[in-house]
């Protein structure tokens, strides 16, 4: 079933998420709909990985870059993503946002724009406990990068899997 999350994951990055990535999520308000994305676009944020790393982490020595986006580059993803697909991020109040790395930092993530897109709180209530316990895999030698940027890609583009995608992590890789 790994396997299956995988090419998934593959296929999403290939060709993009569904046309309406977040039909399935019946807990996000309703009032939103339509005023910011409910996962990277891919186009504008395929997920980039550090190619100017300040450190080597885990026992596969993934490349680490330090946190490091300014608020200017903040604003500067939010108003490119309003503009483009015509959301209202800008108009909401900036603290129901992050700019979230796709490829999150721990597992080898960069800081560029092309790895960087505007999370609405509603969204990463789902993904930021998985991204932790990831990283932690990755920390314990338990779990590739390759593996590990899968899924955490298909799940931000899949917020209906998590606990599938948790329960098929911990079946394969064992307990944390």
């Amino acid at each position: 079933m790994r396997l299956a999350f995988v090419l998934a994951a593959l296929f999403i990055a290939a060709c993009g998420p569904a046309a309406d990535p977040g039909s399935h999520l019946s807990a996000r308000p309703t009032a939103e709909e339509g005023r910011y994305p409910m996962a990277p676009d891919e186009s504008m944020t395929p997920g980039t990985t550090c190619q100017s790393p300040s450190e080597y982490r885990y026992p596969e020595r993934i490349p680490y870059c330090n946190r490091s986006v300014s608020t200017s580059h903040k604003n500067k993803i939010i108003k490119t993503y309003d503009k483009t697909f015509n959301y209202t991020i800008g108009s909401m109040p900036r603290n129901d946002f992050k700019i979230d790395h796709y490829i999150p930092l721990c597992m080898g993530g960069s800081n560029d724009t092309a790895n960087l897109w505007p999370q609405h709180k509603s969204l990463y209530v789902y993904t930021d406990s998985l991204e932790q316990r990831l990283c932690l895999y990755l920390e314990r030698g338990r779990m590739k990068q390759v593996d590990a940027i899968a899924y955490m890609k298909y799940v931000k583009n899949n917020l209906d899997a998590v606990e599938s995608v948790e329960d098929e992590i911990e079946s394969t890789y064992g307990h944390l």
